[in-house]
């Protein structure tokens, strides 16, 4: 029998700096990039062109949505709209301002700001990170920071708004590079957006368009929120997990020694790694007084059946005002523990510490502000040309036209999935396109709506973190370069690549086993085959 040699640890680093050498070409081809806001604007300006090109050639396909849904054309058809004749020029024009103050992050991370900045100046958060990071054993805090990542998408974007510049923080405190420590907690946040211990707001919205779609085949076919909740729940450890391999083995030593010469002075505070002193301590003490109250408060607004941001109509909790408005529930809770903090040590007195510390907060937010103008006429302009949706329908028409019918047909599907997401970024958006085309579709061949379901959004999270069109990657970016006042779109999509190959192969891998080896159900009383007798 033949002998196949060891690798050698020669061997093994050569693997390592070869992928390595991979991420840096792809840095470098990402970094010949111009600046983020010249990128969005010239986007913009391309898909101006491109639609004027395309509506000339009259280019158009197939609308898979039922006639007489909403936004259908007379005629079933999706076609090229041209921005680059006189309505489309009069529609730019009257509707920049609009696609400005309208672009939904930007109001989310505005208002959550306001109270994070309380939180900031009283100091609070420096002592809170102390408490937690130091003496902690540096592999544990990576899991913690990823983990804690996907769960925060229960919270609506709380992760996007607090958790990511706090990890970028976490990392700071304990000498490691700050950057390794946003990337872990996006990859969480974003990365791992589908997986998650409990159901989220974006549970109940899938699910009915998942729904409206199966019942093109089966029209009383229905799905529950809940569809995909064991799966997602046991997808929540698989994604932590291999976030954290991935930060520890491969983006942390690709970094390297953290040059803080390269970052704003003003992110960089010399107490981060002092113990806590004990007039820090009471701070927090009265700090954790004040979570317990905002606490409280949201209970009673929520558990009782006359909880005042229920449902109004239907009681329920889950689509409620309570998740739709979220962002004010952060915006009270870190002004609330913040100022209890700022009272007991003294750094906060009066209410004119509270508005300067609001006013630091929105100020350091100029470089975000000036590139979301540019980045929602970029996501405007797309819309309003069908680019989104006409790509959508053509990559879904693909895989129907590739006549595969096995189980394997779900790793191609994962994989278009993924693709679209690089244009089309918000998950309900795309599934109401591509959700008509592959639900029916994949019935017809014998899988069940709610493992299409399942499939889909291990796509649509993998993605999310290298596509400049997700909302959130220009607030990213943004706090990225306090920590590294040169880094460019590149260097991001080059740090958070190793995190989308390896979620996208061992969540389609582990989606695999799951449904078609073991025969587990995705969700309760979820099936994985569909038998319309």
């Amino acid at each position: 029998m033949t002998e196949f040699p060891t690798p050698t640890a020669e061997y093994k680093q050569g693997k390592r700096n070869a992928f390595t050498r991979f991420l840096d070409g792809v840095e470098w081809l990402g970094n010949l990039l111009p600046h983020p806001v010249s990128l969005f604007a010239l986007l913009a300006l391309g898909i101006v062109l491109l639609s004027g090109l395309l509506g000339w050639m009259g280019v158009a396909v197939t609308d898979p949505r039922p006639a007489g849904s909403p936004n259908v054309a007379e005629d079933g058809m999706i076609r090229a709209v041209s921005l680059l004749n006189g309505d489309g020029l009069r529609r730019i024009f009257t509707g920049l301002v609009d696609n400005f103050t309208s672009f939904a992050p930007l109001g989310v991370v505005l208002v959550a700001m306001l109270g994070v900045g309380v939180a900031e100046k009283s100091g609070l958060l420096s002592a809170a990170v102390r408490s937690m990071v130091l003496g902690a054993p540096p592999k544990l805090v990576t899991v913690a920071i990823v983990f804690a990542g996907i769960i925060s998408n229960t919270a609506s974007e709380v992760g996007y708004v607090v958790l990511i510049p706090l990890g970028g923080a976490i990392y700071y405190a304990l000498g490691r590079h700050p950057l390794a420590g946003m990337a872990a907690a996006f990859a969480g946040v974003s990365g791992g957006y589908s997986a998650n211990l409990l159901i989220g707001t974006i549970d109940p919205l899938l699910a009915g368009i998942t729904q409206e779609a199966a019942q093109l085949i089966d029209p009383d076919y229905t799905v529950l929120a809940t569809a995909n909740w064991y799966f997602m729940f046991v997808s929540t450890f698989l994604v932590a997990g291999i976030g954290s391999l991935v930060s520890i083995y491969i983006v942390e030593p690709k970094l390297g020694p953290y040059d803080a010469s390269k970052a704003d002075p003003d992110v960089l505070d010399e107490g981060m790694m002092q113990p806590l002193t004990d007039t820090e301590r009471k701070g927090l003490r009265w700090a954790g007084v004040a979570l317990l109250g905002v606490l409280g408060l949201m209970a009673l607004t929520l558990v009782p059946e006359w909880g005042v941001l229920r449902n109004a109509e239907t009681g329920d909790r889950m689509d409620s005002p309570f998740f739709d408005g979220f962002v004010v529930w952060i915006l009270i809770f870190f002004i609330a523990i913040g100022y209890a903090y700022g009272r007991a040590t003294g750094s906060m007195k009066t209410d004119r510490d509270v508005i300067d510390a609001m006013s630091a907060a929105l100020s350091a937010l100029g470089l975000y502000i000036v590139l979301v103008f540019f980045a929602a006429q970029f996501v405007a302009f797309f819309g309003w040309t069908n680019l989104g949706a006409i790509t959508a329908v053509t990559g879904a028409n693909f895989l129907v036209e590739s006549g595969m019918t096995g189980p394997v047909v779900f790793f191609a599907f994962i994989a278009i999935c993924a693709v679209i997401n690089l244009s089309l970024g918000s998950a309900s958006a795309q599934w109401a396109v591509t959700a008509p085309i592959f639900v029916p579709m994949l019935m017809l061949i014998g899988y069940a709506p709610e493992a299409i379901q399942a499939a889909y959004r291990i796509g649509d999270s993998t993605t999310n973190i290298i596509t400049p069109m997700m909302s959130y990657f220009g607030l990213i970016l943004a706090w990225a370069t306090r920590y590294q006042k040169d880094l460019g779109v590149g260097t991001l999509i080059a740090m958070m690549l190793p995190y989308t190959i390896f979620f996208i192969t061992t969540w389609s891998v582990f989606f695999y086993l799951w449904t078609f080896v073991f025969g587990l159900p995705v969700g309760p009383g979820s099936p994985t085959f569909y038998n319309p007798s």
